[in-house]
């Protein structure tokens, strides 16, 4: 469970899925394939059909999904990828390879039923060998984002359509899991060479690559063979790397882009424009992540103190315009996961934050802070300014490597934002596990969670204790002093009037059934 969306111009380069690609690796080497012919209007090209014209500043750094998959583009790659499983508009878990799964009596065991006579792009046979090999390289290749996510899966059997998982402990969570985001599982033939596939994408999704120039512009068309074709209704796809966010709504006026992500201060201007701003649920999250291992947060009063001087409701109200919510948790207000009991733990108190750092002894501007963020932010200014209230100087640092220093728990304040996952149990372990990719505080965890996500697997998803095991585990993390949330936004697009409604799947664009008309 890694966008955020906060004003584009100065945050783009801060979104989960461009931290976790300049984590992982190099850009990619320029690739052509026979090229599709584009143009024109809104509805059409030269070629003829629907065609979706996507400005995304999301734009896949990789295209290969075990590199990839982990952060918001993971939209883009299900373009090309499809995966077992997808999440309706509840987050339910639905079919998408798999036509069915079940477990065994223990609930260490679940296999899933493939759909028959499917095939990837490139005449591979969609069958549980493909998902065992797509499993295997998520777990073992040195670049894979997806490791820490497939931690349950202890071995894979491939009896013909039928994949087996055995897993090393009760699971429950991992049909939804081994959806879109964490799963999207690539031709065997093609993913022998990572690295050409990290060039020339060949998946059994909706679309397939025609062609491929990295980091600037890839177009698609329509996959026949996809199992779900029928419902597609999009024949081509533009997809482009978007340019300045002042000329995305200029851009969607014009008909150069018919579809476009946008920042909460475009929303506006998007509406005046005539455009439609479609609202997608999401799990974005935002965060201030401490290290507990260092100096002064080895200290839990200088913890509590900073959790105290945080007021929320400003980085709504200077960064969301109107669109965002305050939170203290990762999940968004209404979700299973997300925890009434904990909604006002650490309520803003600025007077209660001083009172704390005195008694660790510190006087005010003794304690200063690098903040250090891999690009310029918002988000940052406001975390200095309320800090200083406080009496904590904090110096902001931008530095464009800083993946490297985040992910091997090396800085002592950054922030973060996460897109979640579909398994509620993912986003907590990532977040507060021992070895969750964002917990700042590595080996560090809350007394008591381990436990607690371990009951989570254990319950069955359609279980009535579900919810309350589940809040409980929430509620056991954000005891963590590792990480102080702030606020959360919902994915914003804007579309052209042509392009249909889209079905509301939780953090995901689902083109079944969108049709794009005439201008």
């Amino acid at each position: 469970m890694s966008g955020r969306l906060t004003p584009r111009s100065r945050q783009a380069a801060f979104r989960p899925g461009r931290l976790r690609a300049a984590a992982l690796g190099t850009a990619l080497a320029t690739v052509l394939v026979p090229a599709l012919s584009a143009c024109g209007g809104d509805a059409s090209t030269a070629g003829g059909g629907a065609t979706l014209k996507w400005a995304s500043s999301y734009f896949p750094t990789h295209w290969d999904p075990v590199v990839g998959g982990s952060g918001a583009q993971f939209r883009e790659l299900a373009l090309v990828y499809a995966s077992l499983t997808r999440t309706d508009a509840t987050g339910k878990a639905v079919p998408d390879l798999a036509k069915s799964w079940e477990y065994n009596a223990k609930g260490d065991q679940i296999t899933f039923h493939l759909r028959p006579g499917l095939k990837f792009s490139d005449g591979t046979p969609v069958d549980a060998t493909a998902v065992k090999a797509a499993i295997v390289r998520a777990q073992k290749q040195k670049n894979s984002a997806l490791f820490g996510d497939l931690t349950s899966i202890k071995s894979v059997d491939a009896n013909g359509l039928d994949a087996v998982l055995h897993l090393s402990q009760v699971d429950y969570q991992i049909p939804q899991l081994l959806g879109e985001r964490v799963l999207q599982i690539a031709s065997p033939k093609a993913a022998a060479s990572p690295t050409k596939l990290d060039q020339n994408p060949v998946g059994a999704g909706p679309f397939t690559v025609t062609q491929l120039v990295p980091g600037t512009k890839v177009l698609l068309k329509k996959n026949p063979d996809y199992w779900d074709a029928k419902n597609i209704r999009i024949d081509n796809v533009e997809l482009t790397s978007a340019p300045d966010a002042a000329t995305v709504v200029s851009g969607l006026q014009t008909g150069v882009y018919n579809f476009a992500d946008i920042a909460p201060s475009q929303a506006q201007a998007a509406k005046k424009a005539g455009l439609d701003v479609f609202v997608q649920p999401g799990f974005n999250a935002n965060n201030i992540s401490l290290n507990v291992n260092k100096a002064p947060f080895n200290n839990a009063k200088v913890v509590d103190a900073v959790r105290y001087a945080i007021n929320r409701q400003e980085f709504v109200d200077k960064l969301t315009f109107g669109y965002g919510s305050a939170t203290n948790q990762p999940f968004p207000k209404g979700y299973v996961a997300y925890d009434p009991q904990s909604a006002n733990d650490y309520a803003y108190d600025p007077v209660k934050s001083k009172q704390l750092l005195s008694e660790a002894g510190y006087k005010a501007g003794q304690i200063k802070l690098d903040l250090v963020i891999p690009a310029e932010d918002p988000q940052a200014e406001v975390v200095q300014a309320q800090l200083a209230k406080v009496g904590i100087t904090v110096n902001i640092k931008v530095d464009k490597n800083w993946a490297t220093p985040f992910f091997a728990k090396d800085l002592t304040l950054s922030l973060y934002g996460t897109t979640g996952r579909d398994s509620a149990a993912q986003t907590l372990t990532a977040h507060f596990g021992p070895n969750g990719p964002l917990n700042l505080s590595s080996p560090y965890e809350p007394s008591g969670f381990e436990a607690a996500i371990a009951k989570v697997r254990q319950t069955p998803l359609d279980s009535p204790d579900y919810a309350k095991v589940l809040q409980a585990a929430t509620r056991a993390g954000l005891q963590s002093k590792a990480l102080v949330f702030t606020y959360s936004s919902p994915n914003l697009i804007a579309k052209s009037k042509s392009i249909s409604a889209l079905p509301k799947n939780p953090a995901h664009i689902d083109w079944t059934g969108v049709t794009i008309g005439a201008n």
